[in-house]
């Protein structure tokens, strides 16, 4: 895991959700999450990054979407504080 993304997500946590200690929650978009450590980071982090590449092949190939991948995509980016 590069140290420089986990540092955008502790940034886009401290302006997005407020100050908060690690494994507490807070509110994103009206939903709970919690400020995850480094361990649980890079792995949900490799999560997305795998599930955002498999959703932009789907979306370019033209095939049909999965709800469930969409689902997925879309709690792995609110759990990382991402944009989707």
């Amino acid at each position: 895991m590069a140290t420089d993304a986990y540092q955008a997500y502790l940034d886009r946590f401290q302006a997005l959700v407020g100050s908060y200690p690690v494994g507490s929650y807070g509110k994103f978009k009206g939903r709970l999450v919690r400020k995850l450590p480094p361990d649980e980071f890079q792995k949900k982090h490799g999560e997305w990054a795998t599930l955002s590449k498999t959703y932009k092949g789907i979306l370019e190939r033209g095939d049909t979407l999965n709800d469930a991948v969409t689902k997925l995509l879309r709690e792995r980016e609110a759990e990382l504080l991402l944009d989707s």
